[in-house]
């Protein structure tokens, strides 16, 4: 099992990822991320694989999405950098950044009174200048987004008519219709039964093999991001416990480790990744001891 920890990283490491930035255009180095006076995550280096579906793992608060901030340039480290094509994204222009990584957020608000067709085609908005505006291949981008996320007959409905289902199909169909290459999705399947969720994360597994988009995403289901990640990365408390393949790194030892919780890890009859079974109720809970069963002990 590859294991890091945010306290291991060095300066030959640093030196490291800035020659690999050509190659993976997305490199969180030594960031130290917070709100306010709250330190979430410090001296954090995280590296996503260029053409990979990354998938961010980890229990509550342990900095998942504050680091998926980081990333879409939302959050500015007060130490540290994000690079993206070897550029710190901070310095670099927000069109150009929109062009090129785009963001579904956790929790996503639209404007009163939009139409789904209005919002998604507001994915465009990066695409356009003075010397570019609405074209028919826009117009065509907008379809295809909302064909393969099934709201395409939504589109005169207003937004907040919508279940929370329908929004969150709708906000990812504007993430599709910007185009970029890098896609950056928080908790993606929130509000979604668990047919739309299989049908997102296909969707999200076709961006990148059939696309060759780089994804990351912040999921909560373990064996979803075991079964769609072709690259894991479990954090806790701030700092990156392991990260690799599923099937190299997912291990009963990592979710006790990780989540404090005990499983057995077997192979998934569908795709033969790793399906985490949790411990029973009995055998997570220790029986209460008794004044009986002390005494017989006793003898």
């Amino acid at each position: 099992m590859k294991t890091r920890t945010a306290t291991n990283t060095n300066t030959s490491e640093s030196t490291d990822r800035q020659e690999r930035a050509a190659v993976n255009r997305l490199i969180a180095d030594d960031v130290t991320l917070g709100y306010d006076q709250r330190v979430i995550a410090e001296k954090l280096s995280v590296e996503i694989p260029d053409n990979s579906f990354t998938v961010i793992v980890g229990p509550n608060a342990c900095g998942k999405s504050t680091l998926l901030r980081a990333l879409s340039r939302m959050l500015k480290p007060s130490a540290g950098r994000v690079l993206l094509d070897g550029n710190v994204i901070q310095s670099m222009p927000a069109k150009k950044v929109a062009r090129t990584l785009g963001l579904l957020p956790q929790s996503s608000i639209a404007p009163d009174g939009i139409t789904v067709g209005d919002l998604v085609a507001r994915g465009r908005y990066p695409h356009q200048g003075l010397l570019r505006q609405w074209s028919p291949e826009d117009e065509r981008i907008v379809g295809e987004s909302m064909a393969s996320t099934g709201v395409a007959e939504l589109a005169d409905r207003y937004v907040d008519e919508l279940s929370g289902g329908q929004r969150q199909r709708v906000w990812i169909a504007m993430a599709l219709a910007q185009q970029t290459p890098l896609l950056l999705l928080d908790e993606p399947t929130t509000y979604l039964d668990i047919q739309h969720q299989i049908d997102v994360l296909d969707l999200c597994a076709d961006l990148h093999e059939e696309q060759g988009r780089t994804l990351v995403a912040v999921l909560h289901d373990l064996n979803h991001a075991a079964r769609y990640a072709t690259h894991l990365i479990a954090l806790r408390e701030g700092e990156v416990v392991a990260e690799g393949a599923p099937s190299e790194i997912v291990t009963a030892e990592l979710v006790r480790d990780t989540f404090g919780m005990d499983c057995q890890i077997i192979d998934d009859p569908e795709s033969g990744t790793p399906l985490v079974v949790p411990a029973s109720r009995r055998g997570r809970t220790k029986p209460k001891a008794t004044a009986d069963t002390g005494a017989k002990a006793a003898t």
